[in-house]
């Protein structure tokens, strides 16, 4: 009997999918945390087995909730004994587990799985792979996330990044998959719930009638907060009625840069243009009824996510033109791109959307279906 070659792949595919083991420090918020959930949950619901080695964190539930395993290690914990300890206790994980890929997305996970993995026997050990999720500083520590079988780059900004700091790492080995979102999550024309809205106006009254201009993102220096200040400080100086919205928390014991910015504000006589709403879950019915979102990182992000779920939304987004946002405007909305740390550039282009806003056209182009797409073949491309 002659059996087809369409069957046969049939067959592989539907009883011999890998079993996905994804490895990171933990699982609380975050870029890298999301993508691992989403891999994830795209691997159960193709029919793979997910796995996801991990300390503990707030999205755990989530995880086993949507099908996948979660084991729970200090991988992320900096202390020699502990990777000592680590080390055997993961190289057997992998042989009970059967485990097909490991898939490791960051630097210290990937060091333990990658030490675990190598003493394993060629012939039948896992396939490794790794994310370049961010431009780590050039070092031997971080060159084991360009150590990988496979290589993925969240941006072409990323996979630059890597040829030019390592150039004995084949660029053959490297694949481009930009971060997406969900375009059911992040709807062109959202608009707040009327119960949203009615909350917001009596929570923060200050805010009515005036032009919206918001700073997403954790409170930390490299986020341009400083930025952020001196941009609206001179948007009021050439009299538009402007309100800057810090729209992030700030990280436990990094509350002195935080004062910083609040003294900054203070000393310039500020305070009524500017609001801190520290951590939310609601960012986005705020990006939606905000006039103009920004995204001032001073050195260039890998991916700049919160630009792309600002201009899936329909909100028009003015970026520093340089990492993952240069990609995203450059496709999306290249109206916004505003020179690299000149404030000057961005102020500019507030005053002109101020008195003729652009359209942000609905169009998907870094669809989350997209990433999943690519990274789940990125897994089988080894069987």
């Amino acid at each position: 009997m002659i059996i087809s070659a369409v069957f046969i792949q049939a067959i592989h595919e539907t009883f011999l999918k890998p079993t996905i083991l994804q490895i990171l420090p933990e699982l609380d918020c975050g870029g890298v945390e999301r993508g691992t959930l989403e891999v994830a949950a795209e691997l159960v619901r193709r029919g793979h087995r997910s796995i996801v080695v991990s300390g503990t964190g707030q999205m755990v539930p989530q995880l086993i909730a949507e099908g996948s395993e979660h084991i729970n290690l200090p991988v992320g914990k900096k202390s020699l004994f502990t990777a000592i300890r680590l080390i055997p206790r993961l190289r057997q994980l992998f042989k009970e587990q059967q485990i097909n890929i490991i898939h490791a997305r960051s630097r210290l996970p990937a060091w333990l799985a990658y030490l675990a993995w190598k003493k394993l026997d060629p012939e039948n050990r896992p396939r490794f792979i790794t994310t370049v999720h961010g431009p780590y500083t050039v070092n031997r520590y971080s060159k084991i996330m360009v150590s990988g079988e496979r290589i993925i780059a969240v941006s072409e900004y990323i996979k630059n990044y890597i040829l030019k700091n390592y150039p004995d790492v084949n660029e053959n080995k490297i694949e481009t998959i930009h971060r997406g979102i969900s375009k059911e999550k992040f709807p062109y024309g959202f608009n707040a719930s009327g119960e949203w809205l009615s909350k917001w106006k009596r929570d923060h009254p200050n805010l009515s009638d005036k032009f919206i201009i918001t700073l997403p993102g954790r409170i930390t220096r490299w986020k341009g907060h400083n930025d952020f200040i001196d941009i609206i400080i001179k948007a009021k100086n050439d009299g538009l009625n402007v309100h800057g919205i810090f729209a992030g928390g700030t990280d436990p014991g990094k509350d002195k840069y935080l004062n910083e910015l609040k003294s900054i504000i203070d000393t310039n006589g500020m305070n009524d243009y500017f609001t801190f709403l520290g951590q939310r879950n609601d960012m986005k019915e705020i990006i939606s009824s905000s006039d103009i979102v920004l995204s001032l990182a001073i050195t260039p992000e890998a991916f700049g996510r919160t630009a792309l779920e600002a201009l899936s939304l329909g909100v028009p987004v003015i970026a520093y033109d340089h990492g993952g946002a240069k990609e995203i405007l450059a496709k999306m909305f290249p109206e916004g791109r505003a020179t690299p740390l000149d404030t000057d550039d961005v102020n500019s282009l507030i005053k002109k959307f101020h008195s003729s806003m652009p359209e942000v056209k609905n169009q998907v182009a870094f669809s989350l279906n997209n990433m999943l797409d690519k990274t789940i073949s990125c897994y089988n491309s080894f069987s």
